[in-house]
């Protein structure tokens, strides 16, 4: 090997400081391997933007020494970016089955399923990339078929976690690979990456068979339709809705085309049991007693398109909220998402349902460990240096407290953030630097087109509205031809509207009268035309919209 064979490097490229958009590259010799590619949703500022994916350009510069993705499971914030990821880098993708059926479904979606190299490997069957030996464990999540991954350097054994907690009775019945960890830990562990998303909660995280009694419950006690909404990816939930609607004589009705495209193919590879006649279609929806339904949708983080936003907004094609119809949202909102959620929360109670959400009602089980599995996690593994992954800030930095505690030094615990660059040699551990990792918004088709310039204009534009000024000019003399046009949207409310515009009409008609020697010089008028219409509407309304000169010439 190189002298590139004596460190490795860790470089998080998302999910540190931040939840979603997970992406950790592993660097070891001429090795480059990445864990995770996944999506943030946009925060509220974020005008427009659909999604946030990481910034890749690193990888972009060292893409001949990147020999794979490696993926710990199927939700959204782990593969959501891969078919942004993809276009810029033909990179093999490594996962267990029914994750590699998740990202097949997502690649199909868009048009990249054919050129795809999509491996599957299974817990324990070690496979190499490069020079790098790693093996799949498996981990009890909210979803079948969640792994951590092993790493094999020539410095020793690094461990990630994936997301996990330590659920005894999980819905697929596959455990957190505890012998196997212990095994690892028994034979020496250079570094452990561990999930942080709860290290905030004491205790111990509940079963998700916790579920099964208020689903019951539920489906036998309401005399009306009911409505869960969870994430598309969601099958083990899918499953306890399904197992509860059919207790009570309820067929199923599922929308939202990620989720029965997901549905669909959990159930062809046997993650999901589907009952004989279990599954409704529209013109049976229709048909059936209100007492016979169960709906399974998407939308419980209140996504503007979603089915739930859309059922709620009476926008939805076969769905209207009705009397009796109960509505469970089986999640917790995504920091950010609060506003959605609430918004969509309150438009159902306003249509007649009875809505069971998190503030109210204990209808969801969250797939991560809490504090005392977090301990468990690190007394298994007994590694040397760790680094907290998974979690805004303050999850990181409790979880490292958490490790202190379980005897891990300090000088041994790295609290990282996205771009920060770890060394790790024979001698010791440190940070080495730092990369950028700026946020590539995705809107619409357009994938890194929009940047902070433009979020500050749709802010600017959203708060403040905008101007459009109408300059004509004369050609042949250069002078002002007729008065300046002034057109406004989202400015001022109408009856304000005449005198205001008349006024900044003088305002601009100034301005040109006093530069009329250089009205063919685009750039000076536009600037003098902006500055002083600002001032102007500032000092009169304490508002800053956004001015566009145009100057015609005839």
């Amino acid at each position: 090997m190189s002298d590139r064979g004596t460190k490795v490097r860790l470089i998080p490229l998302g999910g540190l400081g931040e939840i979603g958009k997970n992406m950790m590259v592993v660097e070891c010799g001429e090795d480059i391997i990445v864990i995770d590619c996944g999506v943030m949703f946009p925060e509220e500022e974020m005008l427009g933007v659909d999604l946030v994916i990481p910034d890749v350009a690193y990888l972009l510069e060292n893409k001949d020494r990147v020999r794979g993705i490696v993926i710990t499971h199927g939700h959204e914030d782990h593969i959501g970016a891969l078919p942004y990821i993809l276009k810029q880098l033909n990179l093999p993708v490594y996962s267990t089955r029914l994750t590699n059926g998740l990202i097949s479904v997502k690649l199909k979606e868009h048009g990249l399923l054919a050129d795809a190299e999509l491996a599957v490997v299974n817990p324990g069957t070690p496979f190499h990339l490069g020079q790098l030996r790693l093996e799949f464990f498996r981990v009890s999540h909210s979803i079948p078929d969640a792994a951590g991954v092993a790493i094999f350097t020539p410095l020793g054994v690094i461990v990630h976690t994936g997301d996990f907690k330590f659920d005894h009775t999980p819905v697929d019945g596959f455990r957190t690979d505890v012998a196997r960890l212990a095994e690892l830990g028994t034979e020496g562990v250079l570094l452990l990456m561990s999930d942080s998303t709860y290290a905030e909660v004491p205790g111990y995280t509940a079963s998700e068979r916790a579920l099964e009694l208020p689903f019951d419950n539920l489906m036998g006690n309401s005399s009306g339709r009911v409505i869960v909404a969870c994430f598309a990816s969601l099958v083990s939930r899918m499953q306890q809705v399904i197992n509860a609607a059919y207790a009570h004589n309820r067929r199923v009705f599922v929308a939202g085309r990620s989720m029965v495209d997901n549905l669909h193919m959990a159930a062809e590879m046997g993650y999901l049991n589907l009952p004989p006649g279990i599954l409704l279609n529209a013109n049976e929806l229709k048909k059936l007693p209100d007492r016979e339904i169960a709906i399974l949708a998407t939308g419980s983080q209140g996504e503007p398109t979603s089915v739930l936003t859309r059922i709620a907004n009476r926008d939805h094609r076969n769905i209207q909220i009705q009397k009796g119809d109960t509505v469970v949202l089986s999640a917790t909102p995504i920091p950010g998402n609060e506003v959605l959620v609430s918004r969509t929360v309150d438009n159902l109670f306003r249509e007649g349902a009875h809505v069971l959400y998190s503030a109210v009602a204990n209808m969801h089980v969250h797939g991560h460990g809490s504090q005392e599995e977090l301990k468990l996690m690190l007394s298994l593994v007994k590694p040397k240096y760790f680094v907290p992954v998974h979690g805004e800030y303050r999850h990181l930095l409790l979880h490292s407290r958490i490790a202190h505690s379980m005897g891990i030094p300090p000088e041994n615990t790295f609290v990282m953030v996205d771009g920060e660059i770890l060394e790790v040699t024979s001698r010791g551990g440190r940070i080495a630097g730092k990369i950028p990792s700026d946020y590539v918004y995705v809107d619409g088709l357009s994938v890194g087109d929009i940047g902070t310039v433009v979020l500050r204009d749709r802010r600017t534009l959203s708060r403040d509205g905008m101007i459009v000024v109408i300059m004509t000019i004369d050609k042949q003399t250069g002078k002002l031809a007729a008065r300046p046009d002034i057109v406004s949207r989202g400015f001022v409310e109408p009856e304000n509207y005449d005198e205001l515009i008349e006024e900044s009409r003088k305002v601009v008609t100034r301005v040109l009268e006093k530069g009329r020697d250089r009205l063919n010089e685009i750039g000076y008028v536009n600037t003098r035309v902006k500055e002083s219409l600002s001032d102007f509407l500032y000092q009169r309304t304490k508002r800053r919209p956004m001015i566009l000169p145009v100057s015609v010439e005839v």
